[in-house]
């Protein structure tokens, strides 16, 4: 019986392992010089939900990061980090978006919750995390992988975070934006984009 007992833990340990072995994402990582693909979706800014793709910030550099789940500890460091430097990143003409698989729900929960005042995209289908091989980095539970994609105004990746400590990212791209020359002025049509968030009610 006690072999049995045995026998049953250590087969429960080999699933376990096997299902929580990192596993490729859906596709490869982009590269930086390469242009970042095209997304429509919807944002929740505060309890607001609306319209937006990428093509809406032409002419700006944008943060898109992609986290696992809100409010877990990790990417609520994350995303209170990008809140408290968010000022800086005004500062420095950056558009914050932050994208997971969540519902509209959890994201104004979230947003509400940690004061977050940059939009959070919807992707339950995981469509733009596939695009940016950001699908399926916790295989077992289906949550994105943490990664972020610094776009420039061209729409062509600058930077890429594979590697990311959630406590320390937002200073860590303040650190290499300011290595990077002056971003090219802005179109008419670029400043019409919705890169300040509407305020909540």
């Amino acid at each position: 019986m006690k072999m049995l007992s045995l026998l049953l833990i250590a087969a429960a340990v080999v699933v376990v392992v096997v299902a929580m072995r990192p596993r490729r994402a859906a596709a490869e990582l982009l590269k930086e010089g390469q242009l970042a693909p095209p997304f429509a979706t919807q944002m929740v800014v505060g309890e607001q939900v609306s319209p937006v793709s990428l093509a809406d910030f032409n002419g700006k550099r944008v943060i898109l990061y992609f986290y696992p789940k809100d409010n877990t500890p990790g990417c609520t460091k994350e995303a209170c980090s990008f809140r408290d430097g968010y000022a800086k990143f005004q500062q420095a003409g950056l558009v914050v978006l932050g994208c997971s698989i969540d519902s509209a729900d959890s994201h104004k929960a979230f947003i509400q919750k940690y004061g977050l005042p940059f939009p959070l995209l919807l992707d339950p289908d995981k469509k733009i995390a596939k695009q940016y091989g950001a699908a399926n980095g916790i295989p077992i539970l289906g949550l994105d992988r943490r990664i972020t994609y610094l776009i420039g105004e061209d729409g062509r990746v600058l930077r890429v975070y594979p590697n990311v400590d959630p406590s320390a990212h937002s200073a860590e791209i303040l650190s290499d934006v300011s290595k990077l020359p002056p971003p090219v002025p802005a179109t008419p049509a670029a400043d019409a984009s919705p890169a300040s968030a509407p305020p909540s009610n």
